[in-house]
This record gives structure tokens, C-alpha cells and sequence, in this order.
């Protein structure tokens, strides 16, 4: 989650790289690969698609989640912010979308004609005057930060040369036309009253809340703090756990996340999440914390929701067989690009 070792990135672009077509092409790759595996990661991962229903999902989506997770890791990478910055800049994304694009953190109707309708319970935790469940906001957010930005850029950015990982991977001309695609994918959703927005049309105080709080996170993002050059940990007696253990804590944290219901269950998420961050926080700061680490922090999230695909319905009607189908394709590609990453990192070590 946090990794407090990276290097600061004072250099807005990649002019410090060795000139190279093969360097171009590596970057060219790594860019693509974000935006392709962010709609996946965000829709798929845990069963909201059939496996047919991929190659869509990539055509339709990727503009929209793919042009943010590069948005976002390029802003951050510019700035040298690191994680820090890459969380906020990401729940600021979680936001626009579920707030100002599709409106689905306001709508309580947004999920009446899918498979999930009636499985809802937004209504527990409804706030009287904005209108949106606190619990869904959670589950919104908190699904784009760990699985739509978070998730992919940690998988990606361990498949690339340590030289390139905390760099930018786009110049200028690169980053306009990610941000053009990005608003282009964020307008079809936002224009299609019947599919994007349910007919919803956000209140003035609700419009005004959202923008209010996706102004804060970027503020908070680029705060000078998340700049700063932090010193390499001493090696010591207090040496960082082993990557195993920081991604069956995560991945705790995230399955026990929703058993309590209700505003006891908004409690209990709250105290479980502040907890495993602290806890990562802390052993980010240890000697011994790498890539690996980072690696196994937000794969957790998306190994959970590769699990509890086979518990949850697609967003349409699926028979048995191509449900079961593509709840095992879910298990197969996470395990194949987590495991994948892992073996990349370890042979950085040879």
C-alpha cells in the first residue's frame, strides 16, 4: 500500500532515460498494459461481467478506467508523491466517477435493474440530507482505490525495470491524449441518461458536496509532504515481515470488511482499515521493504475480489455454466498476473 522507500522524482518527464527505441517501446508496453488491465481489474475482477463480455469491457471501459490509472500514476510519479499521493488522487477519481459521472453514489435506484437489485443495504446507513449511503461510498471509493488505480499501477509497475518504475511513462503529447480519451470515456457514460446515469440527475447540494470533496483529495494529493526525500531505513533488528504476511493481512481486511452490517459494520471497517494501514505504514518504513511488498499490499484486494466472484452475480443474467466459467477465468488471470509480477521481482534478486 504505502511504499515510503521510493525514490523522489524531481524530473516532470523522462528525459534522464537513456535515448533508446527498445527504452520507447518498454514504456509503450507498460502504458498499454495499465490501460488495459484497469477495466478489468474494476469490472471483472470480482464477477461483474462474463468472461464473453471482455473484450467490450476493454473497447468501452478502457478510456474511462485506463485513462485515469495513467492519469493518475503520471501526476503522481511527476510530483514524486508516491503511494500517498497515488490513494488520494485515486479516491479522488472513486469520487467523479461514482458522484459526478455515473451519479451511482446518490442514485438509490442505480442497481434496480441489475442482478443485484434487492441484495442492497445502502438504505442502513442513508445520510438524511446528501442522500447517499455511507456504506456504499465505501464500498464505491474504496473499490476504485484498491481495484481500479491502486491494484493495477502495483502489478504493472512490477512487470518494468526497476529504472523505470517510479518514473514517468508519458511526455506531454502522451498525457494529452490519455486525458482527451479519459474525458471522453467519463462523457459517454455521463451522456447516456438510460445505461450511464439510470436517469438520475444529481441535486445542486449533492453536485456541490462531490465536487467539494474531489477538490480536497487532489489539494491533499499534491501537498509538499508527499514530496519530501525520506531517508532509507537502517538495516536492523525491526526488519519488514515477509511479503507473505503483508498480503494475508490485507487480504483480511478486505474479506472481513463487509460481514457486519448497518452502521456497526461502517465501525467495524473503519477500525479494521485504519488498523492494516498503520500497521503496512509501519513496516513500510522498515529495512527490508521493496517492490515485493507493494506488490503483495494490493494484490490482496484484487486476489479478494478474484474470490468472492464466485459468491456474487454479473450485472445480467448468466447461466450456471458460463457463470461458473467465468468466476474460474477471474481465478486464473489474477493469479496469473500476481504470480506472474512475483516471479518478474524475484528474478530482480538473482
Amino acid at each position: 500500500m504505502a511504499g515510503h522507500g521510493e525514490p523522489r522524482i524531481t524530473a516532470p518527464a523522462v528525459e534522464g532515460e537513456p535515448p533508446s527505441a527498445p527504452g520507447r517501446w518498454r514504456r509503450l508496453a507498460a502504458v498499454l498494459a495499465l490501460f488495459a488491465l484497469a477495466p478489468w481489474a474494476a469490472e471483472c475482477s470480482w464477477g461483474g461481467f462474463v468472461v464473453t463480455d471482455y473484450p467490450l469491457v476493454l473497447v468501452f471501459l478502457s478510456p474511462l478506467y485506463g485513462g485515469a490509472a495513467l492519469l493518475v500514476r503520471e501526476v503522481a510519479r511527476r510530483i514524486g508523491g508516491g503511494w500517498p499521493a497515488i490513494v488520494l488522487l485515486a479516491a479522488a477519481f472513486g469520487v467523479v466517477q461514482a458522484g459526478l459521472v455515473d451519479q451511482s453514489l446518490f442514485n438509490t435506484g442505480f442497481l434496480d435493474d441489475t442482478e443485484f437489485a434487492g441484495f442492497s443495504t445502502a438504505a442502513q446507513t442513508r445520510m438524511p440530507v446528501l442522500g447517499f449511503s455511507v456504506g456504499e461510498a465505501l464500498d464505491y471509493v474504496g473499490d476504485h482505490v484498491a481495484l481500479s488505480i491502486c491494484a493495477p499501477i502495483a502489478v504493472v509497475e512490477s512487470f518494468v525495470s526497476p529504472y523505470r518504475r517510479h518514473r514517468p511513462w508519458l511526455r506531454r503529447p502522451g498525457l494529452l491524449v490519455v486525458a482527451g480519451l479519459y474525458l471522453v470515456g467519463g462523457l459517454l457514460i455521463f451522456a447516456d441518461s438510460e445505461d450511464g446515469r439510470k436517469g438520475f440527475v444529481l441535486a445542486p447540494a449533492q453536485l456541490v458536496f462531490a465536487v467539494l470533496v474531489v477538490l480536497a483529495l487532489v489539494a491533499a494529493a499534491l501537498l509538499p509532504r508527499w514530496r519530501r526525500d525520506r531517508p532509507a531505513p537502517a538495516p536492523g533488528r525491526w526488519a519488514a515481515p515477509a511479503p507473505l504476511w503483508v498480503g494475508i493481512l490485507v487480504y483480511a481486511g478486505h474479506a472481513a470488511a463487509g460481514l457486519v452490517p448497518g452502521w456497526a459494520g461502517i465501525a467495524v471497517r473503519t477500525v479494521l482499515t485504519v488498523g492494516v494501514v498503520a500497521l503496512v505504514v509501519g513496516w513500510s518504513r522498515r529495512a527490508g521493504w521493496d517492490q515485493r511488498h507493494v506488490l503483495a499490499a494490493w494484490s490482496a484486494g484484487l486476489l479478494s475480489a478474484a474470490s468472492f466472484a464466485y459468491a456474487v452475480p454479473s450485472y445480467a443474467p448468466s447461466s450456471p455454466v458460463e457463470a461458473l466459467l467465468s468466476d474460474v477465468a477471474v481465478s486464473v488471470i489474477a493469479l496469473a498476473l500476481v504470480g506472474g509480477a512475483f516471479l518478474r521481482l524475484r528474478r530482480e534478486q538473482w
